[in-house]
């Protein structure tokens, strides 16, 4: 690894800054390298991650794949944006370029591999990492947990949603990277925001209760307006705790946002979601997929919503004949 370099993150993400912060302490710390920018990264970017201009020599976390990265981990399904990228990868078998799509969360891979590999491991992060892969994976131990709980993580978690500033993100990997959760969470600005985007969620739960539906497929589908409201994707299995997938339209001023998710308090194997959304300018991972539309792509997202439900319909039911057979 170089000795000076710039740190690439998905944001506003929890995974994301967790994976940003188990990074630079490796990279820091074992690898005695300095990083000059934080830089948060989503996936409006897609199209142009590969041919834009990034700061050299550059580390890349929780995010799309690019095979000039000096260190490079992620677990999204998604992560390739090509099948020669990930040829690449595979040739390449570079021991800082790290992937698996089987991992919940970009940061249980990092505190997996980074003690394998490389001997490193902070167990100060611990709970951190923990707690990166309990929400990204979304191993809940209930809807009411996933919407209103109040451990420190969740709400920092919150605070993303309401809070897309760059630097409020950046700030939160420099804090934890010295700070335990707690002593973060209880930062004056981080809780003004939580409570802030607690009265907005309970606003958006309203909201989703006017339109929540079940369609065929047992996918629970609704449509709501953002603009006064924090929509909580888990929201719909709060009326529906029966339905398989949810499947949400998001109108805000800078667009639509159209979100997905399978049910993670049933059992079943759920189809990739991430590909699914993919195939329409989005991505995600195995239970979890988004789109955003803006500009003159808003006029689509009634007849985008219906090939998805679909697709997901579609999907599903070749998953449970081959689980039948």
């Amino acid at each position: 690894m170089p000795r000076c370099a710039t740190l690439y993150f998905h944001s506003p993400c929890f995974d994301g800054i967790v994976s940003a912060v188990l990074a630079l302490d490796f990279l820091e710390v074992s690898q005695s390298c300095t990083f000059k920018d934080l830089c948060p990264v989503d996936y409006d970017r897609r199209d142009s991650w590969l041919s834009e201009k990034h700061d050299q020599p550059f580390a890349v976390v929780d995010f799309l794949y690019h095979p000039d990265a000096a260190f490079w981990a992620d677990h999204h399904q998604t992560s390739f944006l090509s099948p020669s990228l990930k040829y690449n990868f595979d040739e390449q078998k570079n021991p800082y370029h790290i992937y698996s799509s089987r991992s919940g969360s970009c940061a249980m891979l990092l505190w997996r591999v980074l003690r394998q590999c490389f001997k490193h491991r902070n167990s100060r992060y611990a709970e951190l990492a923990r707690w990166a892969d309990k929400i990204d994976a979304a191993h809940y131990t209930s809807v009411e947990e996933a919407i209103s709980g109040s451990h420190p993580a969740l709400n920092i978690n919150r605070t993303l949603a309401i809070n897309k500033d760059s630097d409020y993100s950046v700030r939160l990997v420099r804090q934890l990277r010295v700070e335990s959760l707690e002593r973060v969470a209880s930062l004056p600005d981080v809780i003004g925001k939580s409570n802030e985007a607690q009265m907005m969620i309970k606003a958006g739960l309203d909201q989703v209760s006017k339109t929540v539906h079940i369609t065929d497929g047992n996918i629970a589908v609704f449509e709501v307006d953002s603009s006064d409201a924090l929509i909580n994707r888990y929201a719909p299995y709060h009326f529906f705790p029966e339905a398989r997938y949810s499947l949400g339209v998001v109108r805000s001023s800078s667009g639509i946002r159209i979100t997905a998710m399978r049910n993670p308090w049933l059992q079943f194997s759920s189809i990739y979601l991430g590909r699914v959304f993919e195939r329409f300018g989005g991505g995600g991972h195995r239970r979890v997929g988004a789109v955003m539309l803006r500009g003159s792509q808003v006029r689509d997202a009634e007849q985008i919503v219906s090939r998805l439900l679909n697709e997901i319909r579609k999907e599903d039911s070749s998953n449970n004949k081959s689980a039948a057979a």
